[in-house]
């Protein structure tokens, strides 16, 4: 490999990677383990980076799975210049010749190789009982796409993020700051889950039509974007919700003050109400809902904190 190539296959893969929407589980690691010290005191600095990691390279590896899959399928190719979005589209390394199929097939498996090795030294040396969180995390990233699951194009992908980045990784990372978990604990992740479900939500709406293309049902695909607003509001009152429960569970007023996101929540959804169907407009209610994810994410670490205190 010349060094033409080697800069075409690192450029390739850093936009694969995709680091800027490594925050969809940098939220939920954060938010676990500021909830384990503020409630319990306990946080190993070198156990969290070492399953940061482990955790960034299993979005990697789903990413790549994702993009081949994709591409395979027409689905990515199917996307018209007017629907590309900097918030849907797939990653586009493929399309746009910055990867092979051959060189991303790579990249997911020892992504994901050395991800469960990374896995595995925790299972050992720290905490055994994550084992079978990491085991499903693994699953759900690389069937999420791949045959003969493809939960994405089955109308399971939704539920899977929620469930993935919502309860799968808070619980994980808890157990493994602290070596045990309890029911408020699934109850912090919560909001965490329906909210980067919603992320993922609004995200599908440029991608609809090349998606129905290439059948990939998703829920959205399924029920159609008119009655997907429904869905959209009501994930944004389910997280509020669970946000209010925390608050009364945890006695933590402190909590309460991530509903100050709701007028953007408000806002967002009379965008795609009204703006279903034009995606240049649709765009705005795509960025407010991932404002509103680190904007409720970064509240939660503080009022998981100030509880310590």
């Amino acid at each position: 490999m010349d060094k033409k190539e080697f800069l075409r296959v690192w450029k390739g893969f850093w936009q694969l990677a995709d680091p800027k929407i490594w925050i969809a589980s940098t939220v939920p690691m954060f938010v676990a383990a500021a909830y384990a010290y503020g409630k319990t005191g306990e946080f190993d600095l070198f156990w969290f980076v070492v399953s940061v990691i482990g955790i960034y390279l299993i979005e990697i590896g789903k990413n790549a799975v994702n993009e081949f899959i994709d591409y395979k399928s027409g689905v990515d190719t199917f996307v018209t210049p007017d629907k590309r979005t900097p918030f849907s589209g797939g990653k586009k390394t493929i399309v746009e010749g910055k990867l092979t199929v051959e060189e991303t097939v790579i990249i997911a498996l020892v992504t994901i190789l050395v991800s469960c090795a990374i896995g595995l030294a925790i299972v050992i040396f720290r905490e055994p009982r994550v084992f079978i969180v990491g085991l499903a995390g693994v699953l759900i990233a690389v069937f999420y796409s791949l045959p003969p699951f493809k939960l994405s194009y089955r109308g399971f992908g939704e539920i899977a993020v929620g469930i993935t980045f919502g309860p799968l990784i808070v619980i994980g990372m808890y157990l493994v700051m602290t070596h045990h978990v309890s029911i408020d604990v699934l109850l912090v992740s919560l909001p965490i889950g329906f909210l980067i479900t919603n992320v993922l939500w609004i995200n599908q709406y440029p991608d609809y039509e090349a998606d129905l293309k290439g059948h990939k049902y998703n829920l959205l695909v399924r029920i159609g974007k008119q009655k997907g607003v429904i869905v959209y509001a009501s994930l944004y009152i389910a997280a509020y919700l669970s946000l209010a429960l925390i608050a009364l569970v945890t006695k933590n007023p402190i909590w309460i003050v991530t509903f100050i996101t709701i007028p953007l929540a408000v806002r967002s959804v009379n965008v795609a109400r009204k703006y279903y169907d034009e995606i240049p407009k649709l765009v705005k209610a795509n960025a407010d809902t991932i404002k509103i994810y680190q904007i409720v994410g970064l509240i939660m670490i503080l009022s998981s904190l100030v509880s310590r205190f």
